[in-house]
C-alpha cells in the first residue's frame, strides 16, 4: 500500500525522517570542542534596602503614644499629687501631663501591647488598687512616721493589668519627688546580648554588663530631673572611681558620665546607689517586670568554665533582688532603704519561663494575703454590725458573720494588719 499525500513532492517530509535530538546522545569525540547553549535562568534582582542593625527591634518596639485621629474626651483631667488617691475618682480616667509621659518614656514604662496608639493622649484607669498605692505613696511621702520599706510582687491572669499598675505605682512616685529606678524587662537582662564582664575581687563571682548599665543611668539621669538638685556628699577615693570628680558635681552629672562611657558605668553606678540611700535623700522606687526570667536556673551567658550563669551572679538583678528580698529598714538588714520607698516587680504570662519553685512561693504568699484580707474584712463586719445594734438598742447577737464564710481567725502577724 503506497502512502496518500497531497504535499507536493519537494516539500513533502520524508518517512524515514527523525527530528534533531530524538535519538541516544553521543557523547563527542576527545578532544572535540562542544558549545552548549542553555536556556538562561532568570535572577528577580533585590533592590530593596536592607534593614540597619537594630532597626527592626526598633520597629518592633515602637510605641505610639496618642492618635490625632481618635476624639478628644473633654474634660478629663490630669493625674496630680492631690487627686492620686482621692476615693471619689475611682472609676475615672485621668490623663498624664506632658512632663510625666517624657519620664515615664525614659525608664521605658510604656508597654507596646497597651494601646496607647487608640486615643488622642495618655491616659489612666484609676483603679481601688490604684488609689490604695497612691494614699500609701502619700503616706510615706509626708515624713509622718518611721521609714519603711514596702515589697511588693504583681501577679494576675493576662491582660489583667500588671504592667499597668507598674507603670501607675512609677507616675505617682514621680509625682512625689521619688528617685525612680526601673527595669523595663528582666528578659534583656538574661537573654544573652549583651557584653559582659566579671567584677574583679567579686566572692561569689558576679558579672557586671557595661553597656546596659550605661543605657540605665542615662535613663535615671532623664527621668528624675530631681537629680540636678543634689550634689555629691563626699569626694570618692580614687580606687573607687577611676575618674577624678569635682566635689560639688551634681547626682545628674554624674549618671550622666557613667552613661556617657560603658567602662566607668558601674562605679559610677555604685557610688550612685551609695549617695541616693544616704540619709536625707528621697525615697526610691525600685521597678522590674518579667520576675520569672531573673528566676530561671541559667541564662544566655556562660563563665569562663563554659557553665551557663545563673541569674543572680548578674550583678544588677543580684543588687535589685538584695532589695526586694531583703529585711526592713528598720532591723537594717541588707537591702534596706533608709529613707524609705517601695520595691515592686510584676510577673509576666504572656512570655516568661516555667518556675515552678516561683509559682508555689507565690501562690502561698498569695493565699496568705487572702487569708489576712478576709481576716481584716470579717472584724470590720463586725464592728460595723456591733455600732448599728448599739445605734437600734439592740443585744449584740452572736453572728458569725463573713467570718464564717472565711474560716475561723488565726493569731499572727496578719492579726494587726
Amino acid at each position: 500500500m503506497v502512502p496518500f499525500s497531497t504535499s507536493p513532492i519537494p516539500h513533502r517530509v520524508p518517512l524515514n525522517h527523525k527530528k534533531a535530538g530524538s535519538g541516544p546522545k553521543v557523547a563527542p569525540k576527545k578532544g572535540t570542542k562542544t558549545l552548549i547553549i542553555g536556556k538562561k535562568k532568570f535572577v528577580a534582582e533585590n533592590h530593596a534596602r536592607r534593614p540597619a542593625p537594630g532597626e527592626r527591634k526598633a520597629l518592633r518596639k515602637r510605641i505610639v503614644l496618642s492618635n490625632v485621629n481618635a476624639l478628644e474626651v473633654p474634660g478629663m483631667q490630669d493625674i496630680d499629687e492631690e487627686n492620686m488617691f482621692d476615693g471619689r475618682l475611682e472609676g475615672h480616667v485621668l490623663g498624664l501631663s506632658g512632663q510625666l509621659v517624657d519620664q515615664l518614656r525614659a525608664v521605658e514604662a510604656f508597654k507596646s501591647t497597651q494601646g496607647w496608639g487608640l486615643f488622642r493622649r495618655p491616659g489612666t484607669l484609676m483603679r481601688r488598687e490604684t488609689l490604695d498605692l497612691g494614699k500609701m505613696i502619700a503616706e510615706m511621702s509626708s515624713g509622718d512616721g518611721p521609714r519603711k520599706t514596702i515589697r511588693r510582687v504583681l501577679v494576675g491572669e493576662r491582660g489583667s493589668g500588671k504592667s499597668m499598675m507598674l507603670l501607675q505605682a512609677m507616675t505617682m512616685a514621680m509625682l512625689k519627688g521619688w528617685t525612680v529606678i526601673n527595669l523595663p524587662e528582666a528578659q534583656d537582662i538574661t537573654i544573652g546580648h549583651t557584653p559582659y564582664q566579671p567584677l574583679p575581687g567579686s566572692t561569689p563571682t558576679q558579672y557586671i554588663q557595661p553597656a546596659y548599665l550605661s543605657r540605665l543611668l542615662r535613663q535615671i539621669s532623664t527621668a528624675n530631673p530631681h537629680l540636678a538638685t543634689l550634689q555629691l556628699s563626699q569626694p570618692p577615693s580614687q580606687t573607687a572611681v577611676p575618674i577624678p570628680l569635682p566635689p560639688n558635681i551634681s547626682l545628674a552629672r554624674l549618671a550622666s558620665l557613667g552613661a556617657s562611657d560603658p567602662e566607668i558605668a558601674h562605679p559610677i553606678f555604685t557610688l550612685l546607689i551609695t549617695e541616693l540611700v544616704r540619709p536625707g535623700r528621697p525615697p526610691l522606687f525600685l521597678g522590674l517586670d518579667g520576675l520569672a526570667h531573673a528566676m530561671q536556673p541559667t541564662t544566655g551567658y556562660t563563665a569562663p568554665n563554659m557553665k551557663p550563669i545563673h541569674p543572680h551572679d548578674l550583678m544588677i538583678l543580684n543588687w535589685y533582688l538584695s532589695f526586694l528580698c531583703g529585711s526592713d529598714s528598720s532591723s537594717g538588714g541588707i537591702g534596706a532603704l533608709p529613707n524609705g520607698g517601695i520595691v515592686m516587680a510584676a510577673t509576666s504570662q504572656s512570655n516568661a519561663p516555667q518556675i515552678p519553685a516561683l509559682d508555689l512561693a507565690l501562690s502561698q504568699l498569695e493565699g496568705d494575703h487572702v487569708t489576712r484580707a478576709g481576716q481584716r474584712v470579717a472584724r470590720k463586719e463586725r464592728e460595723r454590725k456591733d455600732r448599728r445594734a448599739e445605734a437600734a438598742g439592740l443585744e449584740q447577737g452572736g453572728s458569725e458573720g463573713i467570718a464564717g464564710v472565711l474560716g475561723p481567725e488565726r493569731d499572727g502577724p496578719g492579726e494587726g494588719e
